[in-house]
């Protein structure tokens, strides 16, 4: 497992969260300034520690951790998040129950218990972002996040993610020309496209603090949007790419509101 900018809270709760399984922990430090490093390594010795000399960034990280793992399944974690007891052992027994999954993420919950919106939902198509900005207007959002059974999504979140090496060997790791944002969506897509499947499964949960606004964090925003129209570069073609980074330039420039992610 990996956890970048490691949390104690965070790395506390995996041992009764792996409980019945056998499991191991990789933490990727990303050149943190506050001595998160030393202190995985003075309280958690057991935790297989890298360090980067630099911020390599999600993507870049999280493959060099899954590099060093040996088990049948990776689990991307965020350092902001805490996983229940038993939690990740849930995931496992789904995601063997469930042999053409590729990747699955347990249910997101905000600190005060609710459910955390964009924990799941569909490729960021033109025709979709317009639905998901409509449903913003109407009723606040288009998909209900607090569903109680499993279902076959199109991309989960990376803050909890459940990925089978074998459909990791086949498709490939997290794409490290991505810094942040959209990086789980690619690779979501791209297992989907290897014919593999993606779930969420709300019968495991896991407790994620998550970040603050982009609109709070100016540079954020930008890497979000550079994401965004790499995504369709990517996947759509050049032109969509930047006909995408046109529509961003202009909206950044009648609008402050939140993307519609």
């Amino acid at each position: 497992m990996n956890a970048p900018a490691p949390d104690r809270a965070c790395l506390r709760a995996v041992p009764p969260a792996t409980q019945g399984i056998a499991a191991e922990t990789i933490v990727v430090d990303n050149a943190s300034a506050d001595g998160s490093a030393d202190m995985v390594a003075r309280q958690f010795p057991d935790a297989v520690l890298l360090r980067n000399d630099e911020n390599l960034g999600f993507a870049r990280a999280n493959n060099r951790g899954m590099a060093a793992a040996r088990g049948r399944y990776f689990v991307l974690l965020n350092s902001d998040t805490v996983a229940p007891p038993r939690s990740l052992s849930a995931m496992v027994a789904f995601m063997d129950a469930h042999p053409r999954a590729g990747a699955a993420s347990p249910r997101l919950l905000r600190p005060d218990g609710a459910p955390q919106p964009y924990a799941f939902g569909r490729d960021p198509t033109p025709r979709y972002l317009l639905r998901r900005a409509l449903a913003h207007r109407r009723r606040g959002y288009l998909h209900d996040w607090g569903i109680d059974e499993p279902v076959q999504v199109q991309w989960v979140s990376g803050a909890c993610l459940v990925a089978r090496r074998e459909a990791v060997e086949q498709v490939g790791g997290l794409d490290e020309r991505i810094f942040m944002y959209f990086e789980d969506n690619d690779w979501c897509r791209r297992m989907r496209m290897g014919g593999w499947q993606v779930w969420y499964n709300p019968r495991a949960e896991i407790t994620h603090i998550g970040g603050a606004s982009l609109n709070q964090n100016p540079r954020a925003r930008a890497a979000y949007y550079e994401s965004l129209a790499y995504f369709y570069r990517k996947h759509y073609g050049r032109l969509a790419g930047a006909a995408m980074r046109l529509i961003v330039g202009l909206r950044n420039q009648v609008s402050r509101e939140n993307p519609v992610s």
